[in-house]
């Protein structure tokens, strides 16, 4: 069993580049993205908080598989064509920017009126108020959902086998389908554990550094 997942795992480590890949880039698009929709869902400007909402709620209320289908076999029917990853990373990032939206949302809603008050006072802009004094206690607040979030998509990156991407799972499922064994599934598995651990981790120690927000 050893020897035959030695031999295997380089396979899956191959496939493990894209789901890295796809890791990786869906948070580069996703958080920033999130940030700003949150700040629109916490607006006084009725118009804009409705859209963002109606948002929200397809991407929340719908399965991301179902969202990766519609983005590279339905939009080519209006003319928007992705090639694989693309279409993968579409969906990634308007699905977790969506709860990245409400996430944040929460604690911008959360820090009391004084704080944008005592801004003012001590002569900030609204830009230096946002980057300054909102952001910086939000994360702190928020970082524990985030992280949750963040963990959920290591492992919701298997869903891309459906697009035929050569991620992780699809190569585990390869090489199972060829040697007629469920062991490469036990690789895959090991992969996708040491990736949550690693993730944790991190989260872990910027939690500890943000201490200093309390």
């Amino acid at each position: 069993m050893i020897n035959y997942l030695i031999e295997v795992m380089p396979q899956l480590l191959q496939g493990a580049e894209i789901t890295l890949k796809l890791f990786g880039y869906t948070i580069l698009g996703s958080l920033p993205l999130g940030i700003i929709l949150s700040f629109g869902l916490a607006s006084r400007f009725k118009p804009l908080q409705w859209i963002i909402r109606f948002y929200v709620w397809i991407m929340r209320g719908t399965p991301l598989l179902l969202q990766l289908i519609f983005v590279f076999y339905g939009l080519p029917l209006a003319g928007i064509v992705f090639d694989r990853f693309e279409a993968a990373l579409f969906a990634f990032v308007l699905n977790y920017a969506a709860y990245y939206a409400e996430i944040f949302r929460g604690g911008i809603q959360s820090i009391p009126v004084g704080q944008y008050e005592a801004s003012k006072v001590i002569g900030l802009n609204p830009f230096q108020t946002v980057t300054r004094i909102i952001i910086p206690q939000v994360v702190k607040i928020v970082l524990p959902s985030v992280g949750n979030e963040v963990i959920n998509l290591v492992k919701d990156t298997s869903l891309v086998y459906i697009l035929g991407l050569s991620d992780v799972m699809r190569a585990g499922k390869i090489a199972m389908e060829r040697d007629t064994t469920l062991l490469p599934l036990f690789g895959v598995a090991i992969i996708y554990l040491v990736m949550t651990a690693v993730v944790s981790v991190i989260l872990k120690q910027l939690e500890n550094r943000l201490n200093y927000y309390r």
